[in-house]
C-alpha cells in the first residue's frame, strides 16, 4: 500500500474477541509502522497483559485476579499503556474490528453516536462478537471522548459479491429483517489481496482462493481483488471446521437436538460455538499442533475431517470462480503447518496445481512449482495493519491506502 503523510501521530488498533483484546500501536511515516504489540488474554478468568515491542522484546507483563477486569476495563488499561509506551506523543486515532457491518457498511466508517446506534442494532446478528466490540468503543468514548475512532469491518470486503451469493432460499421477509450471508474475516481477505498486489500482480487481477486458516477458519473466492463467494454465511459458524465449531451442519440436526435430546437455543449455541470442531471430533484440543503430536485415532481422524472440508469448499470456490489461478494459505494454521499444506495441494492435482515440497517446508511465499498452472502461495495475514491503515485515512493522518 502506498500512503502519503499528512500529519504525525499514533494509531492504536484493538482487536476484541471473547476472551481476549489484541492490541497494536502504529507510528505514522509513509504508512503505519507497527511499534509495539500485545494482548489481554484469559479476561474471563485470570487477565494478563503481555506488550511486545518492534524486536519482539517483552515490554510489559502484568497479571489480575480472575474478574476484575470485563472488556471495558480492559480498554482503559490498554490506552493507559499505549500512552506510557509512546511517552507523550500523540494518540490520532483508535481503529476497531468490528465483526458485523451488515449491510449498512461496505467500508470502514468513523463512528459517531448514530454509527453506533447502528451497529448495537446487529448485536442479534453477532451476539458471541459484537457486544464486545461496541463495549470498547463505548469505553473508549468514555475516558477520551474527544478521541476519533473508526470503525473496520469484517463483514464488508464481502459487500462486492452477487447477490444470489448472499440469499438464503427463504421467503423474501427474511432477508429484509438481515437474514443472508455475509462472509467474514473480510480484513484479512483485504490484506492479503492487496499484498498479491505486490508479490503476484498476474495472480492478483485473476481468480483467487484464499484460504484463512486458524482457529476460525474459512475460504474466500476472490477474482481481481473483489470477494466472489465465502464459506461463512449469516455467522462465522458456517462453512470449514474450525477449532470449536463444527462448521456446515444440516439444519435438520438442529431440528433433532431440540426435539430428542431437549436442548434450548442456548445450549445448542454452546455446543456448536465451543465444544465441536476440531476440539470436538478429537476430544483432545482445538491445537492443529497438539493434533499433531497426539498418537490418539481420534486427532488423526479430526486432521482428516479438516483438510477434507477445505478440499470440498475449495470445489466449490473453484466452481464460483470458474476456475482459479492461485491459492493462497493464510492465518495460524494456513501459515504454519507444512503438513496440512502439503495433503491441500496434493489433492488438487485435478486443478493443476504441481507442489513444490522443498518451497512449502520453508513457508512463505510461492510454494507450488515453476510449471505448476496454478500457483499456491503462503502469504501472512495482518489484520491490525489494515486497520491502522484505513484508520488513518478517515482521521486524516494519510491518504487513502491504494495498491
Amino acid at each position: 500500500m502506498e500512503s502519503a503523510p499528512l500529519r504525525p501521530g499514533h494509531i492504536v488498533t484493538f482487536n476484541a474477541g471473547s476472551s481476549s483484546i489484541k492490541f497494536a500501536i502504529y507510528a505514522m511515516a509513509a504508512q503505519p509502522e507497527p511499534a509495539f504489540r500485545g494482548q489481554i488474554e484469559s479476561i474471563d478468568l485470570a487477565p494478563r497483559l503481555k506488550i511486545q515491542d518492534a524486536a519482539n522484546r517483552l515490554v510489559a507483563d502484568r497479571q489480575w485476579a480472575r474478574g476484575t477486569l470485563d472488556h471495558a476495563a480492559a480498554a482503559t488499561v490498554l490506552l493507559e499503556a499505549a500512552a506510557d509506551l509512546i511517552r507523550g506523543a500523540p494518540i490520532a486515532g483508535v481503529g476497531h474490528r468490528v465483526v458485523h457491518g451488515g449491510t449498512s457498511f461496505a467500508a470502514p466508517v468513523r463512528i459517531d453516536a448514530a454509527v453506533l446506534q447502528t451497529l448495537e442494532q446487529l448485536v442479534p446478528l453477532a451476539p458471541l462478537h459484537q457486544p464486545h466490540n461496541l463495549a470498547l468503543i463505548r469505553a473508549i468514548s468514555a475516558s477520551a471522548p474527544d478521541l476519533a475512532q473508526v470503525a473496520c469491518f469484517d463483514t464488508s470486503f464481502h459487500r462486492t459479491q452477487p447477490e444470489c451469493a448472499q440469499l438464503f432460499a427463504l421467503p423474501p421477509s427474511f432477508a429484509e429483517k438481515g437474514v443472508r450471508r455475509y462472509g467474514f474475516h473480510g480484513l484479512s481477505y483485504e490484506y492479503v489481496t492487496q499484498n498479491l498486489r505486490a508479490r503476484a500482480p498476474r495472480l492478483a487481477a485473476g481468480r483467487a482462493i484464499i484460504a484463512h486458516l486458524g482457529n476460525g477458519a474459512s475460504l474466500c473466492a476472490v477474482q481481481a481483488g473483489k470477494s466472489l463467494a465465502s464459506t461463512m454465511g449469516f455467522t462465522a459458524l458456517d462453512g470449514l471446521v474450525m477449532g470449536t465449531r463444527c462448521g456446515a451442519i444440516d439444519p435438520g440436526v438442529l431440528l433433532y437436538l431440540m426435539s430428542e435430546c431437549h436442548m434450548d437455543a442456548q445450549r445448542i449455541e454452546h455446543l456448536l460455538y465451543h465444544e465441536s470442531g476440531l476440539l470436538g471430533v478429537s476430544g483432545i484440543s482445538s491445537d492443529m499442533r497438539e493434533l499433531r503430536a497426539a498418537p490418539a485415532p481420534s486427532a488423526k481422524r479430526a486432521i482428516a475431517l479438516f483438510t477434507y472440508r477445505i478440499l470440498r469448499e475449495i470445489g466449490s470456490m473453484a466452481a464460483a470462480l470458474g476456475g482459479i489461478d492461485g491459492l493462497v494459505f493464510t492465518a495460524g494454521i494456513g501459515e504454519h503447518d507444512a503438513d496440512l499444506r502439503s495433503a491441500v495441494c496434493g489433492s488438487l492435482f485435478w486443478l493443476g496445481l504441481v507442489l513444490d515440497e522443498a518451497r512449502n517446508r520453508r513457508g512463505e511465499g510461492r510454494i507450488s512449482a515453476d510449471h505448476s498452472a496454478v500457483e499456491a502461495w503462503v502469504i501472512p495475514t495482518d489484520e491490525e495493519a489494515m486497520i491502522a491503515a484505513h484508520t488513518a485515512a478517515l482521521i486524516g493522518m494519510t491518504a487513502e491506502p491504494r495498491a
